[in-house]
Parts: C-alpha cells; sequence; structure tokens
C-alpha cells in the first residue's frame, strides 16, 4: 500500500510541475524553445546513448523496446511492468565578449509505463518536449535598447505500441500528441534628450497555442555474437509533421516601475491578425533519423555509439520572423556505455551498481550571424539497486558547452543533475493452484 502511495505521489507532483520554466537558456528564443533530451537518465548518463534496451527500464526513444523476451527469473512467464520518473536541475554559466551571468532551471523530465502484453509491449507517458525561457537585454554603451522575455514551451503525450517479431527482432510505434503555448514579448526603450527613459514605454506580446500529432517508428535487434558476447543495434524515424498554431498579438502602452522591473499596462489594444492570415498557422515539425548499435556482456558491460540526423532546415514558423538567424539540417553523435562488476553480489551493494559513461557532439541546426551553435557534453551516473530485485535509482551528472562568444554571441557552460527513479514489479502471473 506505501509503494502505491509513493507511486501516486510522484506522479501528482510530476504533473505539478509542468507549470514550471523548464530552461534558462538564452537559444530558448528561437523557433519553439530548446529542444528536452528524450530519454531516462539512464540514457542521459551514456552521452545520450539509447539503442541499449534491457527487460527493466523503459526505453523513451525506441518503442519497439516496449517488447522483449521473457525474463529466466520469472520461469519465462512474463516481464516486469516498468515505471519510470525523473528530474533535473541545470546550472548555467552564460559568457558574452562584455560579461557574463549564471542562471538556474529545475525540470520534471518524464513520467512513464511499459507493461507486457504477451509478444506485444504498451507503453504510455507525459514528458517535455521543448521549453522557452530567457530574459535578454540588447544594450548599446550601457544602455538598454530593448528588452526580450519568453516562457512556455511544448509538451508531449505518447501512447506506443511494440511487437517481438522473434527472439532477435522487434518493432514498435509511438503516437505523440503535442501540446502546449509559447508566450514572449519585448520593450523597445525610448529616451529623452537627456538620455533618461521616458515615462511611457512601447511593448509588443505573442502568444502562440500548439497542438498536433506526430509519430516515431523503431526497430531494435539483439544477437548473441559469441559465448559471452552480445550484439545490440536499433533504429528510429519520426516523419515530417504539421503542429496547428493558434496565435494572439497585442501591443502595449507600459509604465516600468526603474527598482523592481515590475510592468503596469496603461492601455493596450489586439492586433488583427487575421487580416494578415496568421491568426492560425501551421508549423512544421521537422523529421528525425537515428541507428547506431554496441557491443556488451549481458549483465556485465556494454559500449555503443548513436548518430542522429534532423531536417531543421524545414522548419518554418510564420508568426516569428528573425533576420539574423536561420536553421540548418542538425546532427549529434553520441559514445556511452556502462560496466556492472557483479549483478549477483551478495558480499557488496557497490558490485551491484551500474556505472555509466559517455559523451556526445552536437550540431542543433540554429546559425545566428553566420555562426552555428553547437554543443559538447560528457556524462557519468551510477544506477542503485533499491527494494526489490530489478528496482533501482539512478543520478546522473552532465558538464558541457553551448553556443560560441563569436560574433556577439552567447557561450553557455552547462552543469546539469539528474535523478530518476526506475521501478519494477510483477502483476500478471500465472495460477499454480486453481
Amino acid at each position: 500500500m506505501i509503494k502505491k502511495l509513493v507511486i501516486v505521489f510522484i506522479a501528482f507532483f510530476a504533473l505539478q510541475s509542468y507549470g514550471q520554466e523548464g530552461t534558462a537558456s538564452p537559444y530558448s528564443f528561437y523557433g519553439i524553445g530548446s529542444l528536452k533530451f528524450k530519454g531516462t537518465v539512464e540514457n542521459r548518463s551514456m552521452g545520450g546513448l539509447s539503442i541499449f534496451t534491457d527487460s527493466i527500464h523503459v526505453n523513451l526513444r525506441n518503442p519497439a523496446a516496449y517488447a522483449g523476451p521473457n525474463l529466466k527469473f520469472y520461469n519465462e512467464e512474463s516481464r516486469p511492468v516498468k515505471f519510470s520518473v525523473g528530474a533535473s536541475h541545470s546550472s548555467s554559466n552564460l559568457k558574452t565578449n562584455s560579461g557574463e551571468a549564471k542562471v538556474n532551471a529545475t525540470t520534471f523530465d518524464y513520467l512513464a509505463l511499459s507493461m507486457p502484453m504477451g509478444k506485444f509491449g504498451f507503453g504510455f507517458g507525459l514528458l517535455p518536449y521543448t521549453s522557452v525561457g530567457y530574459k535578454l537585454e540588447d544594450s548599446d554603451d550601457d544602455v538598454i535598447q530593448n528588452r526580450y522575455r519568453g516562457e512556455g514551451g511544448l509538451n508531449r503525450a505518447f501512447l506506443g505500441l511494440g511487437y517481438r517479431i522473434t527472439d532477435e527482432l522487434s518493432i514498435g510505434i509511438d503516437a505523440n500528441y503535442n501540446f502546449g503555448n509559447i508566450q514572449n514579448s519585448v520593450i523597445e526603450f525610448v529616451y529623452d534628450e537627456d538620455g533618461n527613459p521616458v515615462q511611457y514605454q512601447s511593448r509588443e506580446s505573442n502568444r502562440s497555442d500548439l497542438s498536433g500529432l506526430n509519430f516515431n517508428i523503431g526497430l531494435t535487434y539483439k544477437t548473441m555474437i559469441s559465448d559471452k558476447l552480445e550484439l545490440q543495434a536499433g533504429a528510429t524515424y519520426s516523419p515530417v509533421s504539421d503542429l496547428s498554431s493558434i496565435n494572439e498579438r497585442s501591443f502595449a502602452t507600459i509604465l516600468i516601475n526603474q527598482s523592481t522591473g515590475e510592468e503596469f499596462v496603461v492601455n493596450e489594444f489586439d492586433a488583427d491578425l487575421e487580416s494578415e492570415g496568421l491568426d492560425e498557422t501551421d508549423l512544421r515539425l521537422p523529421s528525425r533519423l537515428s541507428f547506431g548499435a554496441g557491443i556488451g556482456k549481458p549483465r556485465h558491460w556494454f559500449i555503443g555509439a548513436e548518430f542522429t540526423s534532423q531536417t531543421t532546415s524545414e522548419f518554418s514558423n510564420p508568426i516569428v520572423s528573425i533576420e539574423n538567424a536561420n536553421f540548418v539540417n542538425a546532427s549529434n553523435f553520441s559514445v556511452g556505455g556502462f560496466y556492472i562488476p557483479d549483478y549477483t553480489s551478495f558480499s557488496s551493494y557497490w558490485k551491484r551498481a551500474t556505472y555509466r559513461a559517455g559523451l556526445h557532439f552536437e550540431n542543433t541546426g540554429l546559425e545566428i550571424n553566420n555562426e552555428a551553435i553547437n554543443e559538447f557534453g560528457i556524462s557519468f551516473g551510477v544506477g542503485l539497486p533499491i527494494g526489490q530485485v530489478f528496482s533501482n535509482a539512478n543520478i546522473g551528472f552532465e558538464f558541457g558547452r553551448r553556443g560560441t562568444n563569436k560574433q556577439n554571441l552567447i557561450q553557455e557552460n552547462f552543469f546539469n543533475v539528474n535523478i530518476s527513479l526506475s521501478l519494477n514489479d510483477r502483476w500478471f502471473q500465472k495460477r499454480k493452484y486453481n
């Protein structure tokens, strides 16, 4: 009973967490925000590697992982029901040629459940897809010209099904419903002849409410290539899809409290977006392809690599036009793995723990002032057995760099702490006696 109450509490906390900003990155200003990593803490601790699949961890990136062979521990009768929830805290140091600042963000990352159904596997969950959270100022000789603020993001509820074609090969599909809103504003400051800000300033505010479906198709393959070594490979593909965007724009005259920065609206009116054909628009989400492979000794160690490409050059958002930025095709390369000293050890708890590490190189697909915004990260973490044989708590650490301070841009040096619970239980059992 206590375990059930704990799960309900975690679910309630996760749902409430959707009201907070999930990023403090200035690069969330562009497009529909910063893309959140769709994966578990276990994946993230291995550099984002998602090709490894097993029967006790949820894999959010490949729906084929919902299906798999039964466990010998359960007399080949079933697989455990898998529940996973995760959250993270990010601390970033933002550097420009003229100064630096520190920002922090804490966010819920995912809530997911996977259930076995014979040769099928079923999964569903909730997670953020993108996050917007920035406060920027454009200055000239320490005089503020413009102030930008944004918040919101896109969330994703998914429902997936996997099927085990053979003991080695599985296929699956996720249906994702994307929903959320993005809000941003810009204040253009005006000064009098003495260089003092005038009493009334002008503010433009925009809001886009987004919704739409997209799909993710996955394939996994695993086989023993020798008495001790196992090969695992996986691939996923998400085709191009469109989101419906309902847009609003308003202009306001405001007063600003110089000590607190609080804004007071004097008068406000809504723009006529309908006459411009911008009240309802379609926003294109790019296609995504990933594939990778790795080898390892089952329940002892694994190492692999994965490549992902996204046609972000196809991204379009008619409601927003930014002159100095454009999107090109994105790519990401990850390499990582894990090590378990002795998963059957009774003498040492730490020998049963899972130690993970990895790194990734990413071209985000965003170019500003003809400078590519790239990211590099190194990650590591540990999985700690708790409670039942297959449940575990995971903690991961990641540090890296995003962007550049060339061309008056911002370089982010970030450090992330990620935590999760991966709980497993056996819900469906064959009766031995009637």
